[in-house]
């Protein structure tokens, strides 16, 4: 009786206790959430809750489970196995915990700063990231490494490897020498506020907004919705444009091209009207002058202003539009017509007619030939 009721209690009762207190601990977290909202850090350690509990039972049955003499003759390899749980659960805890707090600051310091510095706050956003995967990337190896440890032929190989750990660093290092770049790229870009998380960028021709930072990747997404994947040391040795270095503000400009006759000043009234009426305009500063001429138009260019690259697009195809709209209903002999008129001669000369009455500055001559 004692051999079916000692093996139930221990293993049952582990279990039980690690229910008991998982469901305590939840319940003393979901309580700390609802009273204090203003952080989310006790939501944020709730997900650790699998975790936290596999800690538990691990470390209960591991503590236990020679009372409970069941599997006498495998007893090493379920204490091993038992050890290899508590330490990838206790891994996975630890990652998690790490996480919450992390995110838990930088949700503070955006919500403090968001509104008066939003460049550094993707630049906190970034580092927070890229220190959140370092973080995590140490403990799996660490986790890993006392897995292995467990077992004695790894403990007992354990010299050899630290004896040729030079030589295999030098291999290493030589084999992997792209990635370990990329990891060094990416601490850079965290650290040296190259890019951040949420800039307008421009790559090989393509304008997006950056998604995703690695230590060996980053993502930009376009304005077609298309994802655009660059090892990260490709900002560090090759030029990009990002749009969203230092302030956000930019100055966008909008260029027609029109009649000579067109009425300027009345174009420079019409956008003034335009602007007010567009909500992504922020009101800096706007501008209309001629930039250049040609025998037949003139150039016109627009300068206007907004607070990021995507409310700069809004405003650009706005101006554009209604401008082009209210010339070609107010004033359509402003846009630009091919000029079909009789030369004038320089004064002083005739015009000389032929005899079907075409006038001698306007006929083709042809070769001798072709006549």
């Amino acid at each position: 009786m004692d051999d079916v009721l000692r093996p139930l209690i221990v293993v049952g009762g582990s279990v039980v206790l690690t229910l008991l207190l998982g469901w305590a601990t939840d319940l003393l977290l979901r309580k700390a959430d609802e009273r204090h909202p203003e952080t989310p850090l006790w939501g944020l350690l709730r997900r650790g809750r699998i975790p936290y509990q596999l800690v538990l039972c691990a470390a209960l049955l591991r503590g236990s489970y020679d009372q409970a003499e069941l599997l006498q003759d495998h007893e090493a390899a379920v204490g091993r196995t038992l050890t290899l749980v508590l330490i990838g659960s206790a891994a996975w805890l630890a990652i998690r915990i790490a996480a919450a707090v992390v995110e838990t600051t930088y949700t503070r310091y955006a919500s403090t700063h968001r509104e008066r510095d939003p460049a550094r706050v993707r630049r906190v956003r970034t580092q927070v990231t890229l220190i959140r995967r370092v973080v995590s990337a140490i403990v799996g190896v660490v986790a890993v490494a006392a897995m292995l440890l467990t077992f004695p032929a790894m403990r007992a190989a354990g010299a050899s490897l630290l004896a040729s750990a030079g030589i295999l660093g030098i291999v290493a290092g030589v084999a992997a020498q792209s990635t370990l770049g990329n990891m060094f790229a990416g601490l850079q870009i965290a650290f040296g506020d190259m890019v951040r998380i949420g800039d307008t960028v421009v790559v090989d021709g393509e304008w997006g907004t950056v998604e995703e930072i690695t230590l060996t990747f980053l993502t930009v997404r376009t304005w077609d919705e298309r994802r655009i994947t660059m090892p990260v040391s490709y900002f560090t040795s090759q030029p990009f444009e990002n749009w969203s270095r230092g302030t956000p503000q930019m100055t966008g400009t909008v260029f027609w091209h029109l009649d000579h006759s067109a009425p300027l000043d009345a174009m420079r009234d019409r956008l003034r009207d335009i602007l007010r009426e567009c909500p992504a305009w922020d009101g800096r500063a706007f501008n209309l002058t001629v930039t250049d001429s040609t025998p037949s138009t003139m150039e016109v260019r627009a300068l206007v202003t907004a607070k990021d690259a995507d409310d700069i697009w809004t405003v650009r195809v706005a101006v554009r539009e209604e401008m082009i709209r209210w010339l070609a209903a107010d004033h359509p002999y402003a846009l630009p017509r091919v000029n079909t008129a009789d030369a004038v001669p320089p004064p002083g000369r005739r015009d000389h007619r032929s005899a079907d009455g075409v006038p001698a500055a306007r006929r083709v001559h042809t070769h001798p030939r072709e006549r």
